[in-house]
């Protein structure tokens, strides 16, 4: 990759005042995320998807993208975090404060890329986008040697641009242009966020189908539907889809029977749905040839839908790991009372999420709270849409 261009911030940095007035979880640049360590060094998106996190951070209104400091410093900042680990953790860019395909933003992504390809890590890295990629980005893409990147192209056909003004098909032709480019990179349709009698007719689920032929692979996935997302919501007088809210995602079971219905393909029992994944991990690493990085394939009702292959590629990875070993890391971060390894998952008491995540990416095996349980079938979704009553795991 070039580096003519690429060494400076394109982007103003934030004066001291400006950053002191920001949420303080805006300011912390590095955040781990099941799907890996976040890097959220830019600010400020002026897309206005409705259902957006950024409102759980209160810069909503910030439209104009802001940089908090230089590429290189916060690469360093990445690299450097307790929880890092070279050529293990997935590394995920600008995926909380703004598009990292924004025009003004993307010579930043490029840079960040750069940064990290230079140094030899072969880490998994996720890009998602809604914006345009044009075939010149595909080129800087396909410039990396290194890390494993993969592009993932949030595409939701939502038609109601007070709640989503971008249009869909903007999302859709980038999409084709980075599968039909794609050499050293994949790319994944982020097929989200999918509301009942929003964007889940079969004229929606069709045109998912379609374009999941221009992918490597598709996840598909709920609405992330916060307290702070409601509020704008009424705020805005828009439709509200669902009577509460969750710490989950939502994805009511009859939603995604209708998707399964949808994309089933009769007579192919290698992969009778196709590419299609419910985890973002699965979708990535099915997309690079490798076991999935989150210990998925512990939960074997998740499983249900993915390609023989790839069952046959995770299980063959799969391994529970030294019990000595998990509580000795446990306890070293934090965990209290008992600590359980299942055939399923490894069960704490005690972890924030970061170091859940950290402990489950370095033994790539699933680790959950006793508090939080994942229920049978409901794959770690909120409860909306789903029966009352619990389900135990077989």
């Amino acid at each position: 990759m070039t580096a003519s261009g690429r060494s400076r911030c394109s982007l103003p940095l934030l004066t001291p005042e400006q950053a002191a007035a920001l949420k303080p979880a805006l300011t912390e640049v590095i955040e781990y995320r099941k799907s890996g360590l976040s890097l959220n060094h830019i600010i400020g998106c002026p897309l206005d998807c409705g259902y957006c996190v950024r409102h759980l951070f209160d810069n909503f209104e910030m439209k104009t993208p802001r940089a908090l400091m230089p590429d290189r410093e916060a690469v360093e900042q990445l690299v450097c975090h307790p929880f890092f680990r070279p050529h293990v953790t997935p590394i995920q860019i600008f995926n909380r404060a703004t598009d990292p395909m924004l025009a003004n933003v993307k010579p930043h992504t490029f840079n960040v890329l750069a940064h990290l390809d230079r140094q030899g890590l072969t880490n998994h890295v996720l890009v998602i986008t809604r914006w345009r990629v044009s075939p010149e980005d595909c080129a800087e893409f396909n410039n990396l040697r290194n890390v494993k990147l993969t592009v993932l192209v949030t595409h939701s056909g939502i038609d109601d641009d007070r709640i989503e003004p971008v249009d869909s098909t903007i999302a859709a032709e980038s999409l084709r242009t980075l599968h039909a480019h794609a050499r050293n990179y994949r790319t994944v349709l982020y097929w989200r966020p999918i509301v009942p009698n929003l964007n889940d007719s079969d004229a929606h689920l069709e045109r998912a189908r379609e374009l999941s032929e221009h992918a490597h692979a598709t996840v598909f996935t709920g609405l992330f539907f916060r307290k702070e997302i409601a509020a704008y919501y009424a705020a805005h007088d828009l439709p509200v889809p669902y009577d509460g809210t969750a710490r989950r995602k939502i994805m009511p079971e009859q939603a995604e029977h209708r998707i399964l219905e949808h994309f089933r393909q009769p007579g192919d029992h290698t992969a009778p749905w196709g590419a299609l994944f419910r985890k973002t991990s699965c979708a990535v690493a099915y997309a690079h040839g490798e076991p999935d990085y989150n210990g998925h394939y512990g939960i074997r009702e998740l499983c249900s839908i993915c390609p023989v292959n790839q069952l046959n590629l995770c299980a063959s990875a799969w391994k529970a790991p030294d019990m000595g070993d998990v509580a000795e890391q446990a306890r070293r971060l934090g965990a209290t009372g008992g600590i359980q390894l299942t055939d399923r998952a490894i069960m704490v008491e005690g972890l924030d999420e970061p170091p859940r995540y950290y402990l489950q990416h370095g033994f790539g095996y699933q680790v959950h709270d006793v508090s939080k349980p994942h229920l049978y079938r409901r794959h770690g979704r909120a409860d909306i849409g789903w029966p009352d009553e619990e389900t135990p795991a077989p």
